[in-house]
């Protein structure tokens, strides 16, 4: 996900994408630890998907 597209989200969608990919992070966590997932790079990408819905979140915030 870009910044770009995280920005141009409202507040709304903003939560429920940061929502949705939490469950998907934890999904594939859990899967992780049951058998190595053969793309364990998207575990990073989540995480840092969701460190860009959360900073977009607080910069929005204090504008």
């Amino acid at each position: 996900m870009k910044v770009e597209d995280i920005r141009k989200m409202s507040g709304e969608e903003l939560a429920k994408s940061e929502k949705n990919l939490r469950e998907e992070l934890g999904n594939l966590t859990f899967q992780h630890r049951i058998r190595p997932l053969e793309n364990t790079s998207q575990l990073r990408n989540i995480r840092r998907d969701i460190a860009r819905i959360q900073t977009v979140k607080v910069q929005s915030a204090e504008s």
